[in-house]
């Protein structure tokens, strides 16, 4: 009974999980090409397949980096690791009224396509998204899932 609940339990998890590592062959060449376009001499850590996107993880000058892209080689966004220091005040003025007692173990900055600027700050084991501003936006909804713990881990 108990190996049944276990065995329930991991595939349930395996299900949760968003984000797969794909081999580097497995990624399209269409995205190989726009990371090297835009990443010139930068070798990946790693890929990962993640709602149909993928995203390269790296180090660019030693800070922790990923980028993500559509199938077709289209850029989505890049994260760049960042000091909790370096968050906008309201984040950690919501951490402080919302979430008492807690802290913020990781920040990370998020830059879309278009430019728009958005923080992730992983707050327990959860992690929010503010605005430019520091306000905040929402829960991520893919928290939870193990993809950046080993490097939050984000």
């Amino acid at each position: 009974m108990k190996t049944t609940i276990i065995l329930l339990a991991v595939f349930a998890f395996v299900l949760e999980a968003n984000a797969q590592k794909v081999n580097e062959a497995d990624v399209p060449e269409a995205v190989k090409t726009k990371f090297v376009a835009m990443f010139p001499g930068v070798k990946t850590d790693g890929w990962e397949k993640e709602n149909g996107k993928y995203e390269a993880e790296f180090k660019q000058n030693k800070i922790e980096t990923s980028v993500l892209f559509e199938s077709n080689g289209t850029y989505v966004q890049t994260d760049v690791e960042i000091p909790v220091s370096e968050l906008p005040k309201g984040v950690n003025d919501y951490a402080t009224k919302n979430l008492a007692g807690k802290k913020i173990n990781e920040a990370t900055k998020i830059t879309s396509a278009d430019g728009t600027l958005t923080y992730e700050a992983e707050i327990g084991n959860i992690d929010y998204l503010f605005d430019a501003g520091g306000n905040f936006l929402k829960k991520d909804s893919d928290s939870g899932d193990t993809e950046d713990d080993d490097k939050k881990l984000r």
